[in-house]
């Protein structure tokens, strides 16, 4: 699958801004939490509109707040073919993955052991 540049500049961007901060990683951890939803054959203009929607939601993560129920409804219903191949082995290596995990399983989410997303392996 095409990863969009501009996703990736995005959240970029946010991690420049917000680099000595750790909540950098639980937020790029969060929107890994995109899994196991069945028959999800998303076109990928529809996986770029998915993606934008997680950035805009779980902003405020980024700067130390917790995950807002719209941030949170976010992570449930997002499809992980969209958002795992942002994850390249760059961005993989900024995020904390327990304090992601924490973050999505305070928003409802199962977090599979062994599950590999994009650059991300989760324990």
């Amino acid at each position: 699958m095409i990863v969009d540049p501009a996703v990736v500049r995005d959240m970029e961007g946010i991690m420049r801004k917000c680099r000595s901060s750790s909540w950098v990683v639980i937020f790029l951890g969060m929107m890994i939490l995109v899994i196991m939803v069945e028959g999800a054959d998303l076109s990928p203009s529809q996986c770029k509109q998915e993606r934008q929607l997680g950035i805009n939601s779980c902003k405020a993560v980024v700067f130390g707040q917790p995950a807002s129920p719209a941030c949170c409804q976010r992570i449930r219903v997002s499809h992980w073919e969209c958002v795992c191949p942002a994850f390249d082995p760059k961005l993989a290596a900024l995020i904390d993955i327990n304090k992601a995990i924490k973050i999505l399983q305070s928003c409802g989410r199962r977090v599979p052991h062994h599950f590999k997303c994009g650059s991300l392996y989760f324990p």
